[in-house]
């Protein structure tokens, strides 16, 4: 989630957060459908089976809300936040919709923010997020049973004064299985339900001037919101080697410290609980992130794996801490959020986790433009026939993934 301090200005977005979460445990992709076509537009993708299907809403910026790998009957992926979408009401400082695939842009905080106006402090208060990445609605270009295409223009400025005129494409693809197999490098397994979708991004400098690090660089940020519970566990493999040349193997530090019992550091794997009970970030820089990251769900045995673009040897990322800082590229390539009370007492925002990837720091001249995708693949079987899969692509057993945590702390 963002490195922010939310708490009571967002309590009416979240008065049934309980059993919003409750019933988003148990919850059919056909139900989530059925409700979200009660309030606003909605575009399926669909295979030719009808078993893979992917959710898609316009008026959420091009939002991908949830998707299944078992058709209307089949679990439903993404987490939905029930209460703020029934109540029709918009809020100040952000608009929490849920969904499993959101566009976004940073840096969300620091001298070349997007969030911040020029000169406010950086604190709750002040925070908002821009309106054309939270309650303006992307427009549909075209769209087929297998892909949505999506637009807008829209005018920025940041903390440092810059203005930014920024157009974005967006499109939404359902990925064949084959293609989806090949992607994962893996062998294709008929015992698993699979489904998979990508989301191609570009932004485009539609300015007069050339985006430049003296005067702030947005990037493209993308945002995954999926259903926590105790069984639930984010594995994120990375680069193993020399702090000293790599840099931290990860950055816990956004919320302060991660308790030992959450987050296990290995050598080239960790493993960061999803149970939604505790609000807690972290965040990988570009040296030590693959392109790969994902979680396990025990109690439903569902393996969620994202692909992103990870560009070789570059290594300028935007900087989303909320402070003045000395280094506004050094930030994250990818992160990972598990909601949970902000202050003893309170409410969470959900609950929910986040699975987070972002591009690099866009240095565009007028006219030029950089594009990220962010694929996001949902497995479902037996765990027989889902470990070669998590061996093959995470490094690890799903036994090393549901016993991560034991001893530790």
């Amino acid at each position: 989630m963002r490195t922010i301090r939310l708490a009571v200005v967002l309590t009416v977005a979240f008065t049934a957060a309980a059993a919003a979460a409750a019933s988003a445990k148990t919850s059919r992709f056909g139900d989530d459908l059925a409700f979200l076509r009660k309030y606003v537009k909605v575009l399926v993708l669909s295979d030719k089976s009808g078993t893979a299907q992917v959710a898609v809403v316009p008026q959420y910026q091009g939002r991908v809300m949830t998707s299944t790998a078992g058709g209307p009957g089949g679990t439903s992926f993404g987490w939905l936040n029930r209460a703020h979408i029934a109540s029709g009401k918009l809020v100040r400082h952000i608009n929490v919709f849920g969904g499993e695939d959101r566009f976004w842009l940073g840096p969300e905080g620091g001298q070349y923010s997007l969030f911040f106006k020029k000169g406010v402090p950086f604190d709750l208060a002040h925070w908002f997020t821009p309106a054309p990445v939270d309650t303006k609605p992307f427009d549909v270009v075209s769209a087929r049973k297998d892909r949505i295409r999506t637009h807008k223009r829209m005018r920025l400025a940041s903390y440092a004064g810059t203005r930014l005129d920024i157009e974005v494409s967006r499109e939404i693809r359902l990925t064949g299985t084959s293609k989806a197999w090949k992607a994962l490098g893996v062998a294709p397994n008929p015992k698993v339900q699979m489904v998979a979708y990508e989301t191609d991004n570009r932004i485009t400098n539609r300015g007069r001037k050339a985006w430049e690090k003296k005067t702030g660089l947005p990037s493209i940020w993308i945002l995954g919101m999926f259903n926590p519970s105790p069984a639930t566990t984010v594995v994120i493999p990375f680069n193993e080697g020399d702090e000293a040349k790599l840099g931290p193997k990860v950055n816990d530090a956004y919320f302060g410290k991660v308790p030992a019992e959450r987050l296990v550091v290995r050598d080239n794997v960790l493993f960061f609980s999803a149970d939604g009970t505790c609000r807690s970030k972290i965040g990988l820089s570009p040296r030590r992130a693959k392109p790969l990251l994902g979680s396990y769900d025990a109690a439903n045995h569902v393996l969620t794996l994202v692909q992103y673009t990870l560009p070789k040897g570059v290594t300028d990322y935007v900087n989303s801490m909320w402070e003045i800082q000395k280094k506004p590229f050094g930030g994250d390539a990818i992160n990972s959020y598990n909601d949970g009370p902000p202050a003893p007492g309170k409410k969470p925002l959900g609950p929910f986790y986040e699975l987070e990837t972002s591009s690099p720091a866009a240095a565009l001249k007028p006219g030029q433009s950089l594009t990220h995708l962010n694929r996001t693949l949902h497995l479902q079987g037996s765990e027989e026939a889902l470990d070669p899969i998590a061996r093959a692509t995470l490094g690890v057993s799903l036994e090393e993934i549901r016993n991560a945590f034991k001893g530790a702390g």
